[in-house]
Protein backbone atom coordinates (compact mmCIF):
# COMPACT_ATOMS: atom_id res chain seq x y z
CA UNK A 1 0.00 0.00 0.00
CA UNK A 2 1.56 3.34 -0.94
CA UNK A 3 0.71 6.83 0.37
CA UNK A 4 3.14 8.59 -1.60
CA UNK A 5 1.87 10.42 -5.05
CA UNK A 6 3.68 10.13 -7.66
CA UNK A 7 5.39 13.00 -9.92
CA UNK A 8 2.22 12.71 -12.66
CA UNK A 9 0.08 12.88 -9.85
CA UNK A 10 2.03 16.13 -7.76
CA UNK A 11 2.28 17.80 -11.39
CA UNK A 12 -1.44 17.30 -11.97
CA UNK A 13 -2.59 18.40 -8.06
CA UNK A 14 -0.15 21.37 -8.49
CA UNK A 15 -1.48 22.56 -12.24
CA UNK A 16 -4.89 22.49 -10.11
CA UNK A 17 -3.68 24.68 -7.49
CA UNK A 18 -2.21 26.87 -9.61
CA UNK A 19 -5.34 27.32 -12.12
CA UNK A 20 -7.22 27.77 -8.62
CA UNK A 21 -5.43 30.44 -7.11
CA UNK A 22 -4.85 32.24 -10.45
CA UNK A 23 -7.84 31.67 -12.41
CA UNK A 24 -10.89 30.96 -9.54
CA UNK A 25 -10.26 33.16 -7.11
CA UNK A 26 -10.19 36.61 -8.76
CA UNK A 27 -13.85 37.32 -8.58
CA UNK A 28 -15.55 34.60 -7.13
CA UNK A 29 -17.07 36.45 -4.50
CA UNK A 30 -18.65 38.73 -6.94
CA UNK A 31 -19.43 35.65 -8.58
CA UNK A 32 -20.89 33.96 -6.21
CA UNK A 33 -23.26 37.11 -4.81
CA UNK A 34 -24.37 37.15 -8.98
CA UNK A 35 -25.09 33.66 -9.69
CA UNK A 36 -22.59 34.35 -12.83
CA UNK A 37 -21.66 31.04 -14.48
CA UNK A 38 -18.09 30.39 -14.42
CA UNK A 39 -17.64 30.24 -18.39
CA UNK A 40 -14.49 32.00 -18.62
CA UNK A 41 -12.75 29.42 -16.13
CA UNK A 42 -14.84 26.47 -17.23
CA UNK A 43 -13.31 27.14 -20.97
CA UNK A 44 -10.13 27.27 -19.60
CA UNK A 45 -10.25 23.79 -17.59
CA UNK A 46 -11.08 22.33 -21.22
CA UNK A 47 -7.53 23.80 -22.21
CA UNK A 48 -5.85 21.64 -19.48
CA UNK A 49 -7.49 18.83 -20.34
CA UNK A 50 -9.97 19.04 -16.96
CA UNK A 51 -13.24 18.29 -18.87
CA UNK A 52 -12.50 14.92 -19.63
CA UNK A 53 -9.67 13.96 -17.64
CA UNK A 54 -10.66 10.21 -17.68
CA UNK A 55 -11.53 10.06 -21.26
CA UNK A 56 -9.31 7.78 -23.52
CA UNK A 57 -7.47 9.83 -25.77
CA UNK A 58 -8.85 8.57 -28.79
CA UNK A 59 -11.81 10.45 -27.89
CA UNK A 60 -10.31 13.69 -27.22
CA UNK A 61 -9.95 13.11 -23.46
CA UNK A 62 -6.75 13.72 -21.20
CA UNK A 63 -6.36 9.82 -20.07
CA UNK A 64 -5.30 10.68 -16.64
CA UNK A 65 -6.69 8.03 -13.46
CA UNK A 66 -9.50 8.17 -11.31
CA UNK A 67 -6.52 9.31 -8.29
CA UNK A 68 -5.70 12.89 -10.97
CA UNK A 69 -9.25 13.65 -11.10
CA UNK A 70 -9.34 13.61 -6.91
CA UNK A 71 -6.54 15.64 -6.92
CA UNK A 72 -7.62 18.03 -9.49
CA UNK A 73 -11.38 18.29 -7.65
CA UNK A 74 -10.05 18.90 -4.51
CA UNK A 75 -7.49 21.87 -5.05
CA UNK A 76 -10.67 24.22 -7.57
CA UNK A 77 -12.84 23.12 -4.81
CA UNK A 78 -10.93 24.99 -1.94
CA UNK A 79 -11.45 27.98 -3.72
CA UNK A 80 -15.05 27.65 -6.30
CA UNK A 81 -16.89 24.78 -5.83
CA UNK A 82 -19.39 26.24 -8.43
CA UNK A 83 -16.65 26.03 -11.01
CA UNK A 84 -15.85 23.10 -9.57
CA UNK A 85 -19.43 21.49 -9.70
CA UNK A 86 -19.30 21.60 -13.84
CA UNK A 87 -16.18 19.63 -14.10
CA UNK A 88 -17.53 17.05 -12.15
CA UNK A 89 -20.30 16.50 -13.96
CA UNK A 90 -19.07 16.65 -17.38
CA UNK A 91 -16.04 14.19 -15.82
CA UNK A 92 -18.06 11.97 -14.05
CA UNK A 93 -21.56 11.39 -15.57
CA UNK A 94 -21.46 12.88 -18.52
CA UNK A 95 -18.10 11.58 -20.07
CA UNK A 96 -17.85 8.55 -18.16
CA UNK A 97 -21.01 6.99 -18.99
CA UNK A 98 -20.91 7.49 -22.21
CA UNK A 99 -17.57 6.19 -22.46
CA UNK A 100 -18.47 3.03 -20.63
CA UNK A 101 -22.03 2.35 -22.19
CA UNK A 102 -22.35 4.39 -25.37
CA UNK A 103 -21.65 2.91 -28.69
CA UNK A 104 -18.55 3.80 -30.97
CA UNK A 105 -21.31 6.52 -33.44
CA UNK A 106 -21.99 8.06 -29.84
CA UNK A 107 -18.69 8.48 -28.44
CA UNK A 108 -17.20 9.56 -32.26
CA UNK A 109 -20.30 12.41 -32.60
CA UNK A 110 -20.43 13.20 -28.71
CA UNK A 111 -17.92 12.23 -26.23
CA UNK A 112 -15.11 14.32 -28.34
CA UNK A 113 -16.11 17.31 -28.15
CA UNK A 114 -17.46 16.63 -24.66
CA UNK A 115 -14.13 15.59 -23.20
CA UNK A 116 -12.33 19.03 -24.75
CA UNK A 117 -14.90 20.49 -23.57
CA UNK A 118 -15.28 22.64 -26.93
CA UNK A 119 -16.94 22.65 -30.18
CA UNK A 120 -16.62 25.17 -33.08
CA UNK A 121 -14.83 27.34 -30.75
CA UNK A 122 -17.25 27.55 -28.14
CA UNK A 123 -17.76 25.72 -24.58
CA UNK A 124 -19.18 22.45 -25.03
CA UNK A 125 -20.84 20.26 -21.73
CA UNK A 126 -23.24 18.07 -20.62
CA UNK A 127 -25.45 17.76 -18.31
CA UNK A 128 -27.07 14.35 -16.69
CA UNK A 129 -30.68 14.69 -16.43
CA UNK A 130 -32.04 12.00 -13.91
CA UNK A 131 -33.59 14.07 -10.66
CA UNK A 132 -37.93 14.75 -11.44
CA UNK A 133 -40.40 17.21 -9.10
CA UNK A 134 -41.33 13.62 -7.62
CA UNK A 135 -38.40 11.10 -8.75
CA UNK A 136 -35.09 12.36 -6.29
CA UNK A 137 -33.54 10.02 -4.23
CA UNK A 138 -36.26 7.21 -5.39
CA UNK A 139 -35.06 7.50 -9.02
CA UNK A 140 -37.44 4.81 -9.91
CA UNK A 141 -40.62 7.26 -10.04
CA UNK A 142 -39.20 8.37 -13.53
CA UNK A 143 -42.67 10.23 -15.03
CA UNK A 144 -40.42 11.76 -17.98
CA UNK A 145 -41.53 9.29 -20.47
CA UNK A 146 -40.25 8.45 -23.75
CA UNK A 147 -42.88 6.73 -26.21
CA UNK A 148 -41.34 4.25 -28.84
CA UNK A 149 -42.74 5.27 -32.14
CA UNK A 150 -40.37 3.41 -34.07
CA UNK A 151 -37.41 4.81 -35.56
CA UNK A 152 -37.63 7.12 -32.60
CA UNK A 153 -38.97 8.24 -29.46
CA UNK A 154 -41.01 11.16 -28.26
CA UNK A 155 -39.70 12.54 -25.24
CA UNK A 156 -42.36 14.60 -22.59
CA UNK A 157 -41.42 15.32 -18.76
CA UNK A 158 -39.59 17.85 -16.36
CA UNK A 159 -36.19 17.19 -15.14
CA UNK A 160 -35.29 19.92 -12.31
CA UNK A 161 -32.31 20.36 -10.31
CA UNK A 162 -30.03 20.10 -13.47
CA UNK A 163 -26.32 21.54 -13.12
CA UNK A 164 -24.80 23.10 -16.32
CA UNK A 165 -29.00 23.10 -17.22
CA UNK A 166 -28.20 25.96 -19.78
CA UNK A 167 -24.42 25.91 -20.40
CA UNK A 168 -25.07 22.20 -21.42
CA UNK A 169 -25.26 21.59 -25.14
CA UNK A 170 -25.91 18.00 -24.78
CA UNK A 171 -28.13 16.21 -22.16
CA UNK A 172 -28.33 12.00 -21.01
CA UNK A 173 -32.27 12.00 -19.87
CA UNK A 174 -33.37 9.47 -18.05
CA UNK A 175 -36.88 8.60 -19.42
CA UNK A 176 -39.61 6.08 -18.91
CA UNK A 177 -40.51 3.72 -21.76
CA UNK A 178 -42.37 1.14 -20.03
CA UNK A 179 -43.84 1.87 -16.83
CA UNK A 180 -44.86 -1.84 -16.56
CA UNK A 181 -41.31 -3.08 -16.21
CA UNK A 182 -40.84 -0.39 -13.42
CA UNK A 183 -36.97 0.27 -13.04
CA UNK A 184 -36.09 -1.89 -15.80
CA UNK A 185 -38.29 0.22 -18.67
CA UNK A 186 -35.59 2.94 -18.18
CA UNK A 187 -34.02 4.49 -21.12
CA UNK A 188 -30.78 7.03 -21.30
CA UNK A 189 -31.41 8.90 -24.43
CA UNK A 190 -28.67 11.36 -25.80
CA UNK A 191 -30.81 14.98 -26.53
CA UNK A 192 -29.49 18.17 -28.26
CA UNK A 193 -30.72 20.99 -25.91
CA UNK A 194 -31.46 23.14 -29.69
CA UNK A 195 -33.75 20.22 -30.72
CA UNK A 196 -37.26 21.71 -31.20
CA UNK A 197 -39.00 20.93 -27.75
CA UNK A 198 -36.43 20.88 -25.36
CA UNK A 199 -36.98 24.35 -22.97
CA UNK A 200 -34.73 25.47 -20.34
CA UNK A 201 -36.94 26.83 -17.83
CA UNK A 202 -36.14 28.40 -14.64
CA UNK A 203 -32.75 28.75 -12.80
CA UNK A 204 -32.57 28.00 -9.35
CA UNK A 205 -31.85 30.46 -6.85
CA UNK A 206 -29.40 28.75 -4.69
CA UNK A 207 -27.99 28.95 -1.42
CA UNK A 208 -24.79 27.81 -2.61
CA UNK A 209 -22.84 27.11 -5.75
CA UNK A 210 -24.39 29.94 -6.75
CA UNK A 211 -22.32 30.40 -10.03
CA UNK A 212 -23.25 27.02 -11.11
CA UNK A 213 -26.09 26.58 -13.74
CA UNK A 214 -28.81 24.64 -12.12
CA UNK A 215 -31.63 24.82 -14.15
CA UNK A 216 -35.05 22.98 -14.80
CA UNK A 217 -35.39 21.53 -18.31
CA UNK A 218 -38.84 20.97 -20.09
CA UNK A 219 -39.35 18.29 -22.60
CA UNK A 220 -42.47 18.78 -24.97
CA UNK A 221 -43.14 16.12 -27.97
CA UNK A 222 -39.00 16.47 -28.42
CA UNK A 223 -38.25 13.61 -31.35
CA UNK A 224 -34.99 11.60 -29.77
CA UNK A 225 -33.58 9.37 -32.91
CA UNK A 226 -32.99 5.59 -31.43
CA UNK A 227 -29.77 6.00 -32.52
CA UNK A 228 -29.37 7.89 -29.58
CA UNK A 229 -30.71 5.39 -26.70
CA UNK A 230 -27.32 4.43 -24.81
CA UNK A 231 -27.35 0.85 -24.35
CA UNK A 232 -29.95 -2.16 -24.46
CA UNK A 233 -33.45 -0.93 -24.70
CA UNK A 234 -34.38 -0.67 -20.79
CA UNK A 235 -30.95 -0.88 -19.46
CA UNK A 236 -31.65 3.35 -18.07
CA UNK A 237 -32.00 2.27 -14.66
CA UNK A 238 -28.82 0.37 -14.25
CA UNK A 239 -26.79 3.11 -16.49
CA UNK A 240 -27.63 5.72 -14.18
CA UNK A 241 -27.02 3.77 -10.86
CA UNK A 242 -23.31 3.24 -12.23
CA UNK A 243 -22.46 6.47 -13.66
CA UNK A 244 -23.70 7.85 -10.06
CA UNK A 245 -21.37 5.42 -7.84
CA UNK A 246 -18.54 7.03 -9.59
CA UNK A 247 -19.98 10.76 -9.71
CA UNK A 248 -19.91 10.05 -6.00
CA UNK A 249 -16.34 10.21 -5.99
CA UNK A 250 -16.16 13.14 -7.67
CA UNK A 251 -18.61 15.13 -5.40
CA UNK A 252 -16.67 13.59 -2.36
CA UNK A 253 -13.38 15.30 -3.57
CA UNK A 254 -15.74 18.46 -4.06
CA UNK A 255 -16.86 18.22 -0.51
CA UNK A 256 -12.96 17.48 0.75
CA UNK A 257 -11.87 20.36 -0.95
CA UNK A 258 -14.05 22.88 0.19
CA UNK A 259 -13.46 21.01 3.92
CA UNK A 260 -9.76 20.97 3.11
CA UNK A 261 -10.23 25.21 1.81
CA UNK A 262 -12.24 25.98 4.92
CA UNK A 263 -9.21 24.67 7.16
CA UNK A 264 -6.55 26.08 5.89
CA UNK A 265 -8.12 29.43 6.15
CA UNK A 266 -8.89 29.03 9.62
CA UNK A 267 -5.07 28.09 10.51
CA UNK A 268 -3.92 30.95 8.42
CA UNK A 269 -6.13 32.93 9.99
CA UNK A 270 -5.67 31.72 13.51
CA UNK A 271 -2.11 32.13 13.20
CA UNK A 272 -2.31 36.20 12.22
CA UNK A 273 -5.38 37.00 14.66
CA UNK A 274 -4.41 38.15 18.04
CA UNK A 275 -6.65 38.27 21.53
CA UNK A 276 -6.06 38.56 24.86
CA UNK A 277 -2.61 39.55 24.10
CA UNK A 278 -1.47 36.31 21.66
CA UNK A 279 -2.18 35.05 18.38
CA UNK A 280 -5.30 32.76 19.03
CA UNK A 281 -3.38 29.90 17.83
CA UNK A 282 -1.83 29.63 21.30
CA UNK A 283 -5.25 29.08 22.69
CA UNK A 284 -6.62 25.99 23.33
CA UNK A 285 -10.14 26.11 22.20
CA UNK A 286 -8.58 27.06 18.95
CA UNK A 287 -6.23 24.16 18.99
CA UNK A 288 -8.22 21.36 19.57
CA UNK A 289 -10.64 22.54 16.68
CA UNK A 290 -7.51 22.89 14.32
CA UNK A 291 -6.59 19.52 15.50
CA UNK A 292 -9.92 17.65 14.81
CA UNK A 293 -10.48 19.97 11.13
CA UNK A 294 -7.12 18.75 10.41
CA UNK A 295 -7.94 15.37 11.02
CA UNK A 296 -11.39 14.55 10.05
CA UNK A 297 -10.21 16.79 6.71
CA UNK A 298 -7.06 13.86 5.92
CA UNK A 299 -9.55 10.99 6.80
CA UNK A 300 -11.59 12.41 4.02
CA UNK A 301 -9.23 12.87 1.96
CA UNK A 302 -7.84 9.17 2.38
CA UNK A 303 -11.85 7.75 1.75
CA UNK A 304 -11.90 9.57 -1.47
CA UNK A 305 -8.30 8.12 -2.93
CA UNK A 306 -8.58 4.25 -1.89
CA UNK A 307 -12.16 4.84 -3.71
CA UNK A 308 -10.05 6.46 -6.68
CA UNK A 309 -7.98 3.76 -6.39
CA UNK A 310 -10.45 0.97 -6.23
CA UNK A 311 -11.78 2.62 -9.30
CA UNK A 312 -9.14 2.87 -11.49
CA UNK A 313 -8.17 -1.22 -10.38
CA UNK A 314 -11.48 -2.28 -11.71
CA UNK A 315 -12.77 -3.53 -8.41
CA UNK A 316 -16.29 -2.62 -7.07
CA UNK A 317 -16.20 0.81 -5.84
CA UNK A 318 -19.63 1.59 -4.84
CA UNK A 319 -19.24 1.04 -1.22
CA UNK A 320 -15.96 2.98 -1.07
CA UNK A 321 -17.33 5.51 -3.16
CA UNK A 322 -20.59 6.12 -1.08
CA UNK A 323 -18.26 5.74 2.33
CA UNK A 324 -16.28 8.87 0.73
CA UNK A 325 -19.18 10.81 0.09
CA UNK A 326 -20.92 10.43 3.22
CA UNK A 327 -17.96 11.24 4.87
CA UNK A 328 -16.22 14.31 3.07
CA UNK A 329 -19.69 15.89 2.72
CA UNK A 330 -20.14 15.40 6.29
CA UNK A 331 -16.75 17.18 7.12
CA UNK A 332 -16.88 19.48 4.60
CA UNK A 333 -20.26 21.12 6.31
CA UNK A 334 -18.59 20.68 10.22
CA UNK A 335 -15.20 21.77 8.78
CA UNK A 336 -16.79 24.67 7.28
CA UNK A 337 -19.04 25.83 10.27
CA UNK A 338 -15.92 25.59 12.70
CA UNK A 339 -14.06 27.68 10.19
CA UNK A 340 -16.46 30.63 10.52
CA UNK A 341 -16.77 29.96 14.06
CA UNK A 342 -12.80 30.67 14.88
CA UNK A 343 -12.57 33.72 12.11
CA UNK A 344 -15.89 34.70 14.75
CA UNK A 345 -17.80 38.18 13.40
CA UNK A 346 -14.92 38.33 10.37
CA UNK A 347 -16.51 34.73 9.78
CA UNK A 348 -19.96 36.16 8.95
CA UNK A 349 -19.02 38.69 6.10
CA UNK A 350 -18.35 37.02 2.64
CA UNK A 351 -14.94 38.66 2.25
CA UNK A 352 -13.22 36.14 4.05
CA UNK A 353 -14.57 33.88 1.81
CA UNK A 354 -15.41 30.73 5.07
CA UNK A 355 -19.23 31.85 4.76
CA UNK A 356 -19.63 30.70 0.92
CA UNK A 357 -17.82 27.60 2.11
CA UNK A 358 -20.45 26.81 4.89
CA UNK A 359 -22.71 27.71 2.18
CA UNK A 360 -21.40 25.40 -0.58
CA UNK A 361 -20.61 22.17 1.37
CA UNK A 362 -24.54 22.16 2.49
CA UNK A 363 -25.23 20.66 -1.03
CA UNK A 364 -22.74 18.06 -0.88
CA UNK A 365 -24.96 16.66 1.48
CA UNK A 366 -27.49 16.00 -1.35
CA UNK A 367 -26.68 15.94 -4.84
CA UNK A 368 -26.08 12.89 -6.32
CA UNK A 369 -27.26 11.09 -3.45
CA UNK A 370 -27.95 12.09 0.07
CA UNK A 371 -25.94 11.70 2.79
CA UNK A 372 -29.31 9.21 4.01
CA UNK A 373 -28.95 6.68 0.52
CA UNK A 374 -24.82 6.83 1.01
CA UNK A 375 -25.85 5.04 4.38
CA UNK A 376 -28.90 2.64 2.76
CA UNK A 377 -25.90 1.66 -0.04
CA UNK A 378 -23.00 1.13 2.51
CA UNK A 379 -25.79 -1.10 5.35
CA UNK A 380 -26.48 -2.84 2.10
CA UNK A 381 -23.19 -3.86 1.51
CA UNK A 382 -21.97 -4.95 4.59
CA UNK A 383 -25.02 -6.95 5.47
CA UNK A 384 -25.51 -8.94 2.28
Amino acid sequence: MHFQLNEEHLMIQKAARDFAKNECLPGVIERDEHQKFPREQVMKLAELGFMGMMVDPKYGGAGMDTVSYVLAMEEISKIDASTSVCMSVNNSLVCWGLQAFGNEAQKEQYLTPLAQGRKDGGLYIGAFLLSEPEAGSDATSQRTTAEDMGDYYLLNGTKNWITNGSAASVYLVMAQTDAAKGSHGINTLIVEKNWPGVTVAAKENKMGIRGSDTHTILFNDVKVPKRNRIGEDGSGFKFAMKTLAGGRIGIASQALGIASGAYELALNYAKQRKAFGKEIMHHQAIQFKLADMATRVEAARLLCLRAAWEKDQHLDYTQSSSMAKVYASETAMWTATEAVQIHGGYGFVKEYHVERLMRDAKITQIYEGTSEVQRIVISRAILK
